[in-house]
């Protein structure tokens, strides 16, 4: 007779949802609109500051969800596990190519504390004069300096839809006063709306937040669950270096076995533990080159 494993996830206190008025409702008007994505930014900064919420993870999780849309904007048939491939398997001397080059630029943008420093790190193709300019295009509330900004980068620059979505969100969490970006509009935006401008990009822009922060709410929630069970079963790993592994695993999306700080097989051995602990996933579903997650 075989026992289904226990799902620790599960049994785990949940975030608060997204109140159901925000996430059902279907308003029209800017006004209608922009109250609600008003309501789902208050509600993800309160997500934000729970202690439970491995923020540095979470944000690359949407780092990666923001290249994905950004490179399927441009055409290129990449999702997000070709960009986890293409980021995470680079050996000393490859190039990301221009897909894992847009994943590089996002997780660039979110891993520091939000400043010009960091995201002309991120954007190197500018300089950092040129990025302050943009990023004071807009007045007002945060939506409205995130549309500005990102209607200012394309308007000089027409095909720097990377460059104008890491903007725009930089604007949007300079004006909320986050310490760090968090990558929300790409995802939620369509590539026709790229091209809008004024009130009709404003209304486009809230329209996708309401989206996003609903996505980013239920994927600080699973995160949250995940990482403290992990954090429940780090005791239990003998491995040396187990606890610098660990870190790692609530740090970053997706991590190699070559990425740890152990020797090679040991380096396996731990991946494998921790999944058999149900802390984390294999994410690829292959038997060699395997990346792993929360």
């Amino acid at each position: 007779m075989t026992f289904a494993r226990p799902d620790h996830i599960r049994d785990l206190d949940m975030l608060p949802r997204t109140p159901t008025w925000v996430t059902s409702a279907r308003a029209e008007t800017l006004e209608d609109v922009a109250f609600l994505s008003g309501a789902a930014l208050n509600h993800l900064n309160l997500v934000l500051g729970r202690e439970a919420v491995s923020q540095p993870l979470l944000r690359d999780r949407l780092a990666l969800r923001a290249a994905a849309a950004c490179v399927a904007f441009s055409g290129r048939p990449e999702r997000e596990a070709e960009l986890r491939d293409a980021v995470h398997l680079l050996r000393p001397g490859d190039l990301p190519g221009p897909a894992g080059e847009t994943y590089l630029a996002w997780r660039r943008a979110v891993e520091r504390p939000e400043s010009i420093k960091a995201l002309g790190r991120a954007l190197p193709a500018f300089d950092p004069g040129q990025i302050a300019a943009w990023l004071d295009a807009g007045k007002g509330a945060p939506v409205n300096r995130a549309a500005m900004a990102l209607e200012a980068v394309r308007r000089e620059v027409p095909r720097a839809d990377e460059a104008a979505l890491i903007l725009a969100d930089a604007a949007l969490a300079q004006t909320l006063g986050w310490s760090h970006l968090v990558p929300l509009l790409a995802a939620g935006l369509k590539r026709a709306d790229l091209r809008k401008q004024g009130g009709d990009l404003r209304l486009a822009c809230h329209r996708a937040l309401i989206s996003s922060l609903i996505e980013a709410v239920r994927q600080a929630a699973d995160l949250a669950r995940r990482a403290t069970h992990l954090k429940a079963v780090a005791p239990k790993l003998r491995a040396k270096g187990a606890s610098d592994a660990v870190e790692m695993f609530l740090t970053w999306d997706a991590v190699a076995p070559s990425a740890l700080p152990l020797p090679d097989r040991a380096a396996r051995r731990l991946c494998d533990r921790l999944v058999d602990l149900g802390a984390v996933r294999e994410l690829t579903g292959r038997d060699t080159f395997r990346l792993y997650g929360v």
